[in-house]
C-alpha cells in the first residue's frame, strides 16, 4: 500500500501533531496576524510543492510559523471589516471530524445520516423564517452559489408556466444595494438583464418604487421579469428591504420572490428585530450565510425553497450513471443548486445547534445587537464621529468629519500594522467612510472604543 494511504507511525505522529495544532487554535486568543505580498512569502517559504515531498514536520513547521499567520483571523473580536465570522468552539471542532471522515453529501444512498442531521438544521432556518412544512432546500459552498442556484431554479419556473415560450430578453428585478455576487450572477453568468429600482433614503428596496416603475414601463420590460431580489440585511449598510410590500408586489405580477439574508438572514433568531422581517415568510427561495453570524466555520450556505419540487425540477442532472440516485425517492442534496459533489457542509452547524440549543443562538445574536446599539452610541458621543445610517442590524456605517481618502487607507493599515484592528475604508453615496461589521459574540463594546478613540 502506497505511504501516504497508511496509517504507519509516522502517519500517526503527523495526525498527533496536527490534532494539537487544531486544539491549541480553539483555545487561544489568536492574533489579527497580517498579510505578506506574493514577494515576502515567496522569501520566507520558498518552494513548498517539491519532487521529494518536505515531509509532514517541515510541513507543519511552514504552515505553523510562516503561512498561517500570513492569514488574518477573521474570528478576532477586532475583526469588524467585510463581514466577519466567529465560529462556535462546538462548530470548528465538528468541522475537523468533518474533514477526516470522508463523507459524501450529494445523495441520500451515500450520505443519509448525515443529510438527516443537516436537514434539521435546515428546518429550524423555515421555521425562524414562518416557510411552510414543506419548505427544504441544501447547503452550499456560499452566497454566490446560493443565489445563483434560487435564480436558476426561478428561470426555469417561469419557463415552465409561460408554456416554453421565452420573452425577448429575461429580467430581474433589485435595487443598488442588491450585493454584487447577484448582479454578476444574472449579467455574466445568466445573460439576464437588470432592472435596477431606486431604493429609498437608507437605500432599501420597496414595493412602492417597484410599483411606480410598473407603471411607467413597457410590455416588453414587464414581460421579461421572473423574479425579485430582496435583501435582508445589505452587505455595506445592514438594512433590512420592504420584503412585507416586495412579496405583495411578486405575488401580484407572478414572480418568483427571492431574498438574499447572507448577511441579515441569522437576525431571524433574535426577537428584538424579528419584525424587521416581516413578509419574508412570502419568499419563494430564501438563503443565509451560517458562516457569517450563526457562528459555523467557512463555507456554509442555507439554501431554502417555498416548493423544493420546482429546485428539484431545475436542478436535476440526468446521466445514465446517476440513475440509481435521480430514481431515487430520498432527499439528494446534489439535485437543488449547481452542484453535483459536495461535502455535507451544514454538519459543523447541525453539531453546533444540537449540542448548545437554538437558545443559546437567539442569545449569542442578541449580544452582537446589543453591542452594536452601544456603538452607536459611542459613534453618537464622539464630536469626530458622524453615523451616516440608523443600523438596522449590526453593521455601523459613519465617516471621520474632516478625512480624506488617504486618511482613511493610512489609519486602516496603521490599525493593522500594530495588530489593534482590522476595519476598512468604504463608501456611502459617493462619500469614503468606514464601517463596523459586528457578527462575533466575543466583540465588546471596549473593542470598538478602541478603534474609534484611535480615529481621533
Amino acid at each position: 500500500m502506497p505511504a501516504m494511504h497508511s496509517y504507519d507511525a509516522d502517519a500517526a505522529a503527523m495526525a498527533r501533531g496536527l490534532a494539537d495544532l487544531c486544539l491549541d487554535r480553539l483555545a487561544m486568543d489568536a492574533p489579527l496576524d497580517h498579510t505578506l505580498t506574493p514577494a515576502q512569502l515567496a522569501e520566507v517559504a520558498g518552494a513548498t510543492v517539491t519532487p521529494g515531498g518536505l515531509g509532514a514536520a517541515e510541513a507543519s513547521r511552514l504552515w505553523e510559523d510562516v503561512l498561517a499567520p500570513a492569514c488574518l483571523s477573521v474570528d478576532h473580536p477586532r475583526y469588524l471589516a467585510f463581514i466577519p465570522g466567529a465560529p462556535s468552539k462546538a462548530a470548528a471542532a465538528f468541522d475537523m471530524l468533518v474533514g477526516a471522515s470522508s463523507i459524501y453529501g450529494g445523495s441520500w444512498l451515500e450520505g443519509s445520516g448525515a443529510i438527516y442531521a443537516e436537514n434539521q438544521a435546515l428546518r429550524w432556518i423555515a421555521d425562524l423564517a414562518g416557510l411552510p412544512d414543506g419548505a427544504g432546500g441544501v447547503f452550499v459552498a456560499g452566497g454566490t452559489n446560493g443565489n445563483l442556484s434560487a435564480l436558476v431554479a426561478a428561470r426555469a419556473t417561469a419557463l415552465h408556466r409561460r408554456g416554453g415560450v421565452r420573452p425577448a430578453r429575461w429580467s430581474v428585478v433589485l435595487t443598488y444595494e442588491t450585493h454584487s455576487s447577484v448582479k454578476h450572477a444574472l449579467e455574466s453568468v445568466m445573460d439576464v438583464d437588470i432592472v435596477e429600482i431606486r431604493g429609498d433614503e437608507r437605500g432599501r428596496l420597496t414595493g412602492d418604487a417597484i410599483r411606480d416603475w410598473l407603471a411607467t414601463a413597457g410590455e416588453e420590460e414587464r414581460d421579461g421579469v421572473f423574479a425579485v431580489v430582496a435583501t435582508a440585511g445589505t452587505t455595506n449598510l445592514g438594512v433590512v428591504d420592504d420584503l412585507d410590500g416586495i412579496g405583495q408586489v411578486a405575488a401580484e405580477q407572478g414572480w418568483w420572490f427571492h431574498v438574499d439574508g447572507a448577511y441579515g438572514g441569522a437576525g431571524l433568531a433574535a426577537p428584538s428585530v424579528r419584525h424587521l422581517y416581516a413578509g419574508i415568510e412570502r419568499a419563494d427561495s430564501f438563503i443565509v450565510d451560517p458562516h457569517k453570524w450563526l457562528f459555523a466555520p467557512f463555507d456554509c450556505c442555507a439554501l431554502l425553497y417555498r416548493d423544493p419540487v420546482l429546485a428539484r425540477a431545475a436542478h436535476t442532472q440526468k446521466a445514465s450513471y446517476l440513475d440509481v440516485l435521480t430514481d431515487e425517492v430520498e432527499w439528494n442534496p446534489s439535485d437543488y443548486a449547481i452542484h453535483l459533489t459536495r461535502r455535507p457542509r451544514g454538519l459543523p452547524l447541525w453539531y453546533s445547534l444540537a449540542v448548545h440549543g437554538t437558545d443559546a443562538y437567539r442569545e449569542a445574536v442578541e449580544r452582537t445587537l446589543t453591542v452594536t446599539r452601544a456603538g452607536r452610541e459611542l459613534i453618537e458621543e464622539s464630536e469626530h464621529l458622524r453615523l451616516l445610517v440608523e443600523p438596522d442590524l449590526s453593521v455601523l456605517i459613519f465617516e471621520r468629519v474632516g478625512w480624506r481618502d488617504g486618511d482613511y487607507a493610512a489609519w486602516s493599515q496603521r490599525l493593522l500594522a500594530d495588530g489593534e484592528a482590522f476595519v476598512t475604508p468604504t463608501k456611502h453615496r459617493g462619500r469614503i467612510c468606514t464601517r463596523f461589521a459586528i457578527v462575533n459574540p466575543r466583540t465588546t463594546v471596549e473593542d470598538l472604543r478602541l478603534v474609534v478613540d484611535s480615529m481621533v
